[in-house]
């Protein structure tokens, strides 16, 4: 990110300001200051992407729980795998780790790093595993041992001095990692199992690169992650909020935080009527049975509140839409001749989360999807999959996002539905694949139970790639329900049920929106787009004629007075205002305004009806001004 100032003179709006200071100000007091994002991506390797990077994910957890059993002997070690951005360890202690104790492992898995030692495999017996892990008094290695059902055991030693149970892969020898490419990040609270029952443990977070420059660039992305963190650009620009007096997870959008939630929803219903679908709206809350017959309350109960007791009868607020449009679907018998059926929904649901696992928008008790079923034939998977893989990306083009991260998942072991419709399902997502000419990665047996699925992660501003669509084939719910529809032999089959979300949750795509922009949304989803401001009091009355004009031309506009014209100007910027207009004695005499934009600089003294114009053109064109 620069800051850039007006260069070479002072801008028409610096200079309003300047004038109407009653003390002498320097230039650069009265200039605006705009700041540009100059932010690229960052490409960093992933485990998926690099086989290497992974062994040394793997291999410096084991080096840290090592310098940690060294540096405290009564440390007893639990579970220490790679993750997206390096690794964590488990660790039993009777006293919390201190930010000092963190520079010590460091230190001490440095001299690690630096003996070269071996990491050697072995193959022992269950029996001999056990005796080993008893004779060093760790009992959490004994339940570890307990969960794997396969033999031989395999252990992996850090020379002849530290060992685990483990299952690889890691480096031939520690003096592979660089230690300049490794660092500690923080410690965290984790229960046993992730349990809250079982005991409280102290996790590690470690981060571990292939080089000091992938590091560093991790680094400058974590910084700037943190600066367009949505909860505190969601608190600093008035977006949103979480009323822990109401309760944790339950999000309250504010008036600007609603206008853009609004306009984010009337697209997605446009764009869904004019793409043949019909919009629905369906109750929060139905009988119990409901979610029995769905299969949610034997198979997702944990994530969903409790039952309300109405009239003797149990009734469970939704965490899902599905079982609600199938009840549409099933409101009457349907024809072959009336499939593809296309019925969508802003849909609201409520899931248990625990209150440690809340996260901002991100993860959040109540939130709305965009939620889609298509009820189909067997002969139409294929070019309903391509009107949704057509639809996802105008979708996501629109808001910004044009880069994207397919993986198609294929039938696990347990599922549900016959061999030939699953491969019918599965060739059809991916000739739609192929159809559209998108790359993608098969994940084998990553599908759900009840039908193979497609899955779609977005890549923001920075580099980092969110999970957001999803397109999945039921086979399980339209047994469940019983759906049918009358063929044309008059017989009655099972419809095919195709889930499709395209944002996810309006929540978690509102956070990601926030921090792709960091807050900077562009003019047409900005909540305010124009502000106007008075020099003195004697123009506020003009300012709120224009802004009734502008309004009538559907263009957001306000008017703020009662500071200082230099202050209105710093919180226009620090507010993001995508146009600014200062309005004095000059402006009112001559039904003009002095305008200038965040991304454009000054646009000099135009009439109303052109700043309407210009605004309205960038609008409908997804531009800037």
């Amino acid at each position: 990110m620069t800051t850039n100032l007006v260069a070479g003179r002072i801008s028409p709006i610096a200079s309003l300001a300047a004038n109407q200071e009653t003390v002498s100000k320097t230039e650069s007091e009265v200039e605006v200051m705009v700041e540009e994002d100059e932010i690229r991506p960052i490409i960093l390797p992933t485990n998926e992407s690099s086989e290497n990077l992974l062994k040394i994910r793997h291999t410096s957890a084991h080096v840290m729980a090592m310098a940690v059993q060294k540096l405290f002997p009564d440390a007893q070690v639990t579970i220490g795998p790679w993750i997206e951005k390096g690794f964590f360890y488990d660790f039993d202690m009777k006293e919390p780790f201190t930010e000092k104790d963190l520079k010590k492992i460091k230190k001490e898995m440095d001299r690690i790093i630096s003996r070269n030692l071996p990491l050697m495999r072995e193959e022992v017996s269950r029996e001999e595993a056990e005796q080993r892990i008893k004779a060093i008094n760790e009992p959490y290695k004994l339940e570890i041992l307990e969960g794997i059902k396969t033999e031989p055991i395999t252990i992996y030693h850090i020379g002849e001095e530290w060992w685990d149970l483990c299952a690889g892969p890691h480096v031939e020898r520690t003096g592979q990692l660089n230690r300049r490419a490794i660092e500690l990040e923080f410690v965290a609270g984790a229960y046993w199992r992730g349990d809250e029952k079982n005991q409280m443990l102290q996790r590690i977070y470690g981060t571990a690169w292939e080089s000091e420059e992938q590091l560093k660039a991790y680094q400058m992305q974590k910084e700037e992650a943190k600066r367009r963190d949505h909860r505190r650009l969601g608190q600093d620009l008035n977006l949103f909020s979480i009323q822990e007096d109401a309760g944790g997870g339950l999000v309250f959008w504010h008036p600007k935080g609603a206008m853009v939630r609004h306009i984010i929803e009337d697209y997605w219903k446009r764009i869904h009527l004019a793409r043949g679908y019909e919009l629905l709206y369906t109750p929060h809350v139905a009988k119990l049975d409901l979610w029995k017959t769905s299969g949610h309350f034997d198979f997702y109960r944990e994530n969903m509140f409790d039952q309300m007791n109405i009239e003797e009868e149990l009734y469970q607020i939704r965490p899902m839409n599905c079982p609600f449009h199938i009840q549409i679907y099933k409101d009457s018998l349907r024809s072959y001749r009336e499939l593809p059926m296309r019925v969508a929904e802003l849909g609201t649901v409520y899931r248990y989360e625990r209150s440690g696992t809340l996260h901002g928008l991100f993860r959040v008790r109540g939130f709305t999807q965009d939620d889609g079923h298509i009820f189909c034939l067997p002969e139409q998977i294929r070019d309903e999959i391509r009107g949704v893989l057509d639809l996802t990306e105008d979708v996501l083009n629109q808001f910004g996002f044009h880069r994207f991260e397919i993986n198609l998942s294929t039938r696990p072991e347990k599922a549900v539905g016959s061999d030939a419709i699953w491969e019918r399902a599965t060739t059809a997502l991916r000739e739609a694949l192929e159809d559209k000419g998108w790359d993608y990665s098969i994940d084998e047996g990553g599908g759900a139970f009840y039908g193979p699925k497609i899955d779609v992660k977005i890549e923001d501003a920075i580099g980092r790639k969110w999970q957001c669509s999803t397109i999945q084939v039921d086979f399980n719910l339209p047994e469940r329900f019983k759906m049918v529809y009358v063929d044309s032999d008059t017989s009655r089959k099972q419809p095919i049920m195709i889930h499709r979300a395209i944002l996810g949750s309006i929540e978690r795509f509102f956070g990601i929106l926030v921090e792709n922009y960091a807050g900077d949304f562009p003019l047409w989803l900005a909540p305010v787009q124009a502000r106007l401001l008075p020099v003195t009091d004697h123009e506020v009355d003009y300012c709120k004629k224009v802004v009734a004009k502008l309004k009538e031309r559907e263009i957001r506009a306000e008017v703020l007075f009662g500071e200082r014209l230099s202050k209105l100007i710093r919180n226009a910027e620090t507010q993001k205002i995508p146009v600014m207009a200062v309005v004095g004695p000059k402006e009112v005499e001559s039904d003009t305004l002095t305008v200038r934009t965040r991304h454009g600089g000054d646009l000099g003294t135009i009439t109303v009806d052109e700043l309407a114009s210009r605004i309205q053109l960038a609008v409908s064109s997804r531009g800037l001004l």
